[in-house]
């Protein structure tokens, strides 16, 4: 179907990993360089010696005593937000433990070397290390606090905070790429077995969603191509997320006047899929013989097709519609949370952006996805606060597309009847 309008076109750089071909290389090895020592006690994050401290870590011991210099409560104890636990700091300023921002700071490390911003010395008079420069961009990614902010808490102007983020992103994302990738066959098949023991769905290779970036915009730049439902300005932001809420295709750029089924079909996955390039994997064979082919599920929000198998609606559903529609939801869920966890993590894209630069979002939007896997990648854990406490799209309703492919009934159908065949097998 073709859509009634489409957005106008300007400088919006579009980011859809639908319409690249990645290697998947994962699993990147990391070291672990250095050990935290724990506090044990219940006021201040306890600082190690200056003798057991590793070459790079000055910069987080004057972060901290600048922080509790700006927040004298923080660290008292009690309901404090900043954990004493000094490893859990780390985390709840960065996300990450130690040993993966090392890795990530490894993956940058030329790039901030070889083409470091101008002017980048601080009021020591001394240059800004590796270390120090990730700490800046990915607090700033993480709080999504002001620039101003962010840089009182390191020590640094307003400028340098601007500088360090974006060549920090520049670099992420010509150097970290491979951490989002579409999954080899090799990879699908785990995903897809892994996926069929939680929820029953046999060949279901991921889970689809998408959530708005709010944002202000100046009223040169004001327009409906921006205004979205819920009267915000917002960028989307389509995910594709398998069985460990890991982003294997992501789309954004697109402005959020559109419906989630016209975003789905302006997305290169979309035109893969179409063009029988992508979901193309093995099929299974039902109980009653009938092919089951490889698809993802989504909301309502999206058409039913051949590959994306969305909810049955309506009262008095059959007993096994009811029980596809719970399985169905149980995998559509990690979609939910994976944007959820991402939007918790790195605040910048839950909070309302202040006038950024269109062209810019893109970038800083993949990178937030790109540290998302790379914590999953490197077996990290995030506090167990993080998540958001509500959905990741508050204040807007659940649009309902009503779009039902014929081929992709018969599929969903066939799945339908399947399940019963799966159930007496397990049990």
């Amino acid at each position: 179907m073709t859509p009634d309008k489409k957005p106008k076109k300007g400088k919006r750089k579009i980011r859809d990993s639908g319409e690249r071909d990645i290697m998947d290389s994962r699993k990147a090895k990391t070291k672990d360089t250095s050990k935290v020592k724990r506090s044990k006690s219940g006021g201040t994050v306890a600082p190690l010696p200056a003798d057991l401290r590793g070459p790079d870590t000055e910069w987080w011991y004057a972060f901290l005593s600048k922080h509790a210099e700006l927040h004298k409560d923080a660290f008292s104890g009690g309901n404090a937000p900043v954990p004493s636990d000094e490893e859990e700091a780390f985390r709840y300023f960065f996300r990450t433990s130690r040993r993966t921002f090392d890795y990530i700071c490894s993956i940058v490390r030329d790039d901030l070397i070889s083409r470091p911003p101008s002017g980048l010395i601080n009021i020591e008079g001394r240059l800004l290390s590796v270390e120090k420069q990730v700490a800046i961009a990915m607090r700033r990614l993480a709080s999504g606090d002001s620039q101003v902010s962010v840089g009182a808490a390191f020590g640094v102007g307003q400028s340098t905070v601007s500088q360090v983020t974006w060549r920090f992103i520049e670099s992420m994302e010509e150097r970290a790429r491979h951490h989002l990738a579409w999954p080899d066959q090799e990879r699908m098949e785990d995903i897809k077995a892994r996926l069929e023991a939680m929820s029953g769905l046999p060949n279901c290779c991921g889970a689809i969603d998408a959530t708005h970036v709010i944002m202000t915009l100046p009223a040169v730049e004001s327009s409906e191509d921006w205004c979205d439902p819920a009267k915000n300005y917002s960028m989307f932001l389509q995910g594709i997320v398998d069985d460990e809420m890991r982003f294997i295709d992501i789309v954004t750029g697109w402005p959020g006047s559109l419906t989630v089924s016209r975003l789905l079909k302006y997305s290169g996955f979309h035109k893969l899929c179409e063009a029988g390039k992508r979901l193309n994997g093995p099929v299974r064979v039902s109980g009653e013989d009938a092919e089951i082919r490889e698809f993802i599920v989504g909301g309502m929000c999206y058409p039913l097709l051949p590959w994306l198998m969305t909810p049955y609606e309506g009262e008095n559903l059959s007993a096994p519609m009811v029980n596809f529609n719970a399985r169905q939801k149980a995998a559509r869920m990690l979609g939910t949370r994976a944007l959820a966890r991402l939007k918790g993590s790195w605040r910048i894209l839950h909070k309302v952006m202040w006038r950024p630069d269109k062209n810019k979002l893109p970038s800083i939007i993949l990178v937030c996805c790109l540290l998302h896997n790379i914590i999953l990648d490197c077996k990290d854990e995030l506090l167990s606060d993080i998540r958001l406490p509500d959905h990741h799209d508050t204040g807007y309703k659940e649009e309902n597309c009503k779009q039902e492919n014929p081929s992709g009934k018969v599929m969903r159908e066939t799945v339908t009847g399947h399940l019963p065949t799966f159930e007496a097998v397990l049990n």
